[in-house]
Parts: C-alpha cells; sequence; structure tokens
C-alpha cells in the first residue's frame, strides 16, 4: 500500500531489529530516503514514492497544494519533466524539520481538513481554499477554486461546507460570493471586477449593465453594453474547463448581437478582469474609439500602458 516506502517504527513494528535494519541496508535491501523513513530499493524513486516518504517523514501529514493529486500520466511522460518537491500539510501546533524535496505548510485544525486516501492528503476542497488562503492575488485565488470547480463531486454546497472550516480564510467573504455566484450562475463577482477594476479605473464611458435582449435562443440578457459604440461585453465567469457546447453557445450569440445590431462582442474571463485589466481596457479603448468614441481615457497608475496612448 505505501510502495515499498517504510518507517522505522514500521520496521522494527515487524520484529527487525537495529543489526537486521544495517545488514538491509548493506545488502542494498532498504535505502534511506528522509529521517527514520526508507525504501526498499536503491533505485530512483516514483512520485508516488517520493509522496509516501513526504508524509510519513511528516506524519501526521497530509499531502497539500499541488501534490494533492499526483501529476497526469502524460506530464510523467514527457522528456524533461522534473516533478517538483512534495507539500504536505501539518498541524499547526507543531513543528517538523524541513527536508531536500519536502515543503512543510501548517494548518489550523488539520484533522477536520484531511481525506484518507493513499497516501493520505486534504479534500480536494479543503486543499483549494488552503491555497486561496496563500495566493499573492485575486486571480490566484480563483486558479485555486476553478482547479476544483467541475469535479463530479464538487458541488458549492461541498465549497461552502469546507469554508466554513476555514473560519480566518483571506479573502473569505469574498470566497464566499464567488460560491455562492457558482451556485446560481450569476456573475456578480466579475461583473464588479469589470466595473471597478476595467471600466471606471480608465474612464471608459459608463455602460449599461444586465440589458434586456431578445434572441432567436430566447430571452437573455448582456452582461454589459456600450450601446451608442455598438460594443457588448460579455462576461464568462465559468471555473473549470468549457466544453465544447459552451464555446459553441458564446459563439452563437455573439453572431446573433451582429446580426440583429451590428455589435461586436468582446467576451472576457476571470484574467482580462483580474490579472491584467489595463490591457483589457486599453484594447476596449481601441475598439471604441474605431466606433466613434472621443473621450480620453485615464491611467490608472504610472505604469498603465493606457499613459501612452495618444
Amino acid at each position: 500500500m505505501q510502495d515499498g516506502v517504510l518507517t522505522h517504527a514500521q520496521l522494527v513494528a515487524a520484529g527487525l531489529t537495529r543489526a537486521d535494519l544495517a545488514r538491509m541496508q548493506r545488502r542494498n535491501e532498504l535505502r534511506r530516503v528522509h529521517p527514520r523513513v526508507y525504501v526498499d530499493h536503491t533505485g530512483p524513486l516514483n512520485w508516488h514514492q517520493r509522496a509516501w516518504a513526504a508524509v510519513l517523514y511528516a506524519a501526521p501529514a497530509y499531502l497539500y497544494g499541488p501534490s494533492a493529486e499526483p501529476p497526469r500520466t502524460e506530464q510523467l511522460a514527457r522528456p524533461g519533466f522534473v516533478p517538483g518537491p512534495i507539500h504536505v500539510a501539518i498541524d499547526q501546533s507543531r513543528r517538523v524539520k524541513t527536508q531536500p524535496g519536502i515543503v512543510i505548510h501548517r494548518i489550523t485544525n488539520l484533522e477536520s481538513h484531511a481525506y484518507g486516501g493513499t497516501p493520505p492528503r486534504l479534500r480536494l476542497e479543503d486543499n483549494a481554499l488552503a491555497m486561496a488562503h496563500e495566493a499573492r492575488s485575486d486571480i490566484d485565488t480563483v486558479a485555486s477554486l476553478a482547479n476544483v470547480v467541475g469535479r463530479s463531486y464538487v458541488t458549492p454546497d461541498s465549497l461552502r461546507a469546507a469554508l466554513h472550516r476555514f473560519p480566518s480564510l483571506r479573502r473569505r467573504a469574498w470566497i464566499a460570493t464567488i460560491i455562492d455566484d457558482l451556485e446560481s450562475g450569476t456573475h456578480s463577482v466579475l461583473e464588479h471586477g469589470y466595473l471597478t477594476k476595467v471600466e471606471r479605473a480608465h474612464g471608459l464611458p459608463q455602460s449599461d449593465r444586465q440589458v434586456p435582449r431578445i434572441s432567436p435562443s430566447g430571452s437573455q440578457f448582456r452582461d454589459v453594453e456600450y450601446e451608442a459604440y455598438g460594443l457588448v461585453v460579455e462576461l464568462d465567469g465559468a471555473l473549470g474547463h468549457d466544453t465544447w457546447r459552451d464555446q459553441a453557445r458564446d459563439a452563437d450569440r455573439a453572431l446573433d448581437d451582429l446580426a440583429a445590431t451590428g455589435a461586436v462582442t468582446a467576451r472576457l474571463r476571470w484574467h482580462q478582469v483580474y490579472d491584467s485589466p489595463c490591457r483589457t481596457a486599453l484594447s476596449l479603448v481601441r475598439i471604441l474609439r474605431s466606433r466613434g468614441w472621443a473621450g480620453r481615457p485615464v491611467a490608472c497608475s504610472d505604469s498603465c500602458p493606457i499613459g501612452a496612448e495618444p
């Protein structure tokens, strides 16, 4: 079950003496991986053996972050692929000395977030929120959720239950709103981000939002519309991987708008709004100007590219 990785305590419990262990190491039947952790061969360790060695060394510990799931088979088979260190979580109250190839994370009330597994790991939802807590930016927080949303057993309710297990989570209220959006199918967090980070921060003309429209596919709403300039902005707040059906639906809506009103549609996702709002605003400024807008945009900072726009 442990892929040939054993602890000193397990070997002793099996009846081996110190002399037995020394003899087995001389015969290359055992090799020390970390203090008091061994493997039953002398060749390179595969990913699962490295994961077991890390978890057993820091026990009680659980795989965490990028190590909570093993690399995909195609990744491991890729020439030149170098697996990263193994990340494990221990309880906040403990201290464990770091070893080469192991990154230690400390989490409050660890056992409440843990899932058994082989090797043991955090629950997917709890792992996503733990990574969100450590995220340096909003877009990294969104990415941690996107990595688990769409799994058949990850739901808004299971994410909300995990959220309750993190009472001190950084950006907690904001993450709760994203989970609410996932459940309702709305994009309020992304819409607010567009309004504050792209439109208002860069002096774009005031848009109309949630504009009703009638199309061949039925009654719908445009997320953002600049009616005077024939520009529609659709905000795609979906997390997880888009399917070809989603892409086909989006293409149909853009085509309907173009046929009915001559409006062009810019489809923005989390990255454009939260990770590169200045670049997004610059592109929209150029579209708006090509369609008759004579206003002057505003640079939101000294480094904003709009400041160099004539």
